[in-house]
């Protein structure tokens, strides 16, 4: 088993900056890629960014510029820097791995538990 623990999330104005953080910690052989996804109230759960093993990432067109996502693979954690903040940025943000629990085992997905991030005035 695996889990997703978030933090860093609260309360900014418009164009302030957050980071998130998400550490993945249990049964972890290796990690295929972890990503942020984001939910507001009356939407679905959608990708905001990922970032895979070998440091690709992408991102949806809404965040382009203003967010970056980043790994530290010696301690399973993943980060968002977000920047130049709007109010539809305002979400709860989860974090999202794909985890392989032993070298024969198969992948596995994970979620976090959330962390909300409010953009207002």
């Amino acid at each position: 088993q695996v889990v997703l623990v978030e933090s860093g999330g609260g309360l900014v104005q418009p164009g302030g900056s957050l980071t998130l953080s998400c550490a993945a910690s249990g049964s972890i052989f290796s990690i295929d890629s972890m990503a942020w996804y984001r939910q507001s109230p009356g939407n679905q759960r959608a990708l905001v960014a990922r970032i895979f093993s070998g440091g690709g990432t992408n991102y949806t067109d809404a965040v382009k510029g203003r967010f970056t996502i980043s790994r530290d693979n010696a301690k399973n954690t993943v980060f968002l820097q977000m920047n130049s903040l709007k109010l539809e940025d305002t979400a709860v943000y989860y974090c999202f791995a794909v985890v392989r629990g032993s070298p024969l085992a198969p992948l596995g997905s994970y979620w976090g538990q959330g962390t909300q991030v409010t953009v207002s005035s």
